[in-house]
C-alpha cells in the first residue's frame, strides 16, 4: 500500500471521527434543554425559582400531582383526549387524501403539475393569524365553536400541503415495473394503493403521519381562539399555569413533560420508519 493511499485512509478516519463527534455534540445540545426542564419538573417551586437554577435539590412528584389536579381537582384527561382525537383523526384524513394526490402527481402525473404543487406551497406562506378572524367568523355562523371537529378539519387543511410534498418524493421512488405488472393484471386504482402502493412506501407513510400528528398536537393558536370548556386540547391546558399569580416553574415544567409524552411515544415507536421515510425521497 503506498504511503497516499494510507495517509488517505487515515484522513477518512479523522474525519469520519470528526463527523461522529460533532454529531453527537449536536445531539447533547439538543436534548439538553428537554432534560433540564424534566429535572426541574422534579424540584419543588422554591428549588425550580433560584438563580442560578439548583441542580442538586431535592427531587419531588408535587407537579406531576398538581398537573393531575391533586391541588385544584381539576383533571387534565379531557384537554388530552381532545388533542389525541383532534391529532388522530387529522392525521388518518391527511393520509387518506395525501397517497390518492401524490399518486397522481407522481406515479399518474397530471398535466402542469409543477404548478398545483406551487399551489400547495402557496397555502403555507399565508400567516395562520391572517386567517384567524374570517375561520372564527364562519365557525361561529355554522355552531361549531369549541367544537373538537373544527379542529380535526382545520388540522387537516393546515397538514394536508405538506403531506402532498412530502408524499410525491416517497411515491416516486416506487418501481413502476411493480405498477405496470398489477395493471396488466387487471387490479383497480384501490387494489393498487391498498396493496402495492402502501406497503412499499410505507416508510414515507410513517414520516408523514408523524410529522402530522406532531404538528396538530402542537398546534396552539386556533385551539386557543376556537375552543373554550368543552374542546381544549392539551397546549391549551398547558398555558392555563401560566397564571396572573406568576408563573410555577416547577408545576409548568411537569405539565409541559406530560404532554410531550405521546409525541416521544409516537416517535420511539416510528423511528426505524422515520429514518427511511426521511430518507427515501433524497436518493435518485
Amino acid at each position: 500500500m503506498t504511503a497516499a493511499a494510507v495517509s488517505s485512509r487515515a484522513s477518512a478516519r479523522r474525519n469520519s471521527a470528526l463527523l461522529g463527534l460533532l454529531a453527537w455534540l449536536g445531539g447533547v445540545l439538543f436534548f439538553l434543554p428537554f432534560a433540564w426542564m424534566v429535572l426541574t419538573s422534579l424540584h419543588s417551586e422554591p428549588a425550580a425559582a433560584t438563580n442560578p437554577p439548583s441542580v442538586g435539590a431535592g427531587l419531588t412528584l408535587q407537579g406531576y400531582r398538581e398537573f393531575f389536579g391533586a391541588g385544584s381537582g381539576v383533571s387534565p384527561w379531557p384537554p388530552l383526549i381532545n388533542s389525541l382525537t383532534a391529532s388522530v383523526a387529522s392525521t388518518l384524513l391527511v393520509l387518506l387524501l395525501s397517497v390518492p394526490a401524490a399518486y397522481a402527481l407522481s406515479i399518474r402525473p397530471v398535466r402542469k403539475w409543477t404548478d398545483v404543487m406551487f399551489f400547495f406551497l402557496s397555502t403555507k406562506m399565508l400567516p395562520a393569524v391572517a386567517g384567524l378572524l374570517p375561520i372564527y367568523l364562519i365557525a361561529q355562523n355554522a355552531g361549531m365553536l369549541d367544537d373538537i371537529w373544527l379542529l380535526v378539519i382545520l388540522y387537516t387543511s393546515m397538514n394536508l400541503p405538506i403531506a402532498v410534498w412530502m408524499m410525491r418524493s416517497f411515491l416516486a421512488e416506487v418501481p413502476k415495473e411493480i405498477l405496470e405488472a398489477a395493471s396488466i393484471d387487471g387490479a383497480g386504482l384501490p387494489t393498487v394503493l391498498l396493496r402495492i402502493v402502501a406497503p412499499v412506501a410505507m416508510p414515507g407513510i410513517a414520516a408523514t403521519a408523524l410529522i402530522s400528528f406532531i404538528f396538530s398536537w402542537n398546534e396552539l393558536l386556533f385551539a386557543r381562539v376556537l375552543t373554550g370548556v368543552v374542546a381544549g386540547t392539551a397546549p391549551v391546558f398547558l398555558t392555563g399555569f401560566v397564571t396572573s399569580q406568576g408563573l410555577f416553574l416547577a408545576k409548568v415544567c411537569a405539565a409541559a413533560v406530560c404532554v410531550s409524552v405521546p409525541v416521544l411515544v409516537a416517535g420511539f415507536a416510528a423511528q426505524d420508519k422515520l429514518v427511511q421515510g426521511l430518507s427515501l425521497g433524497a436518493v435518485k
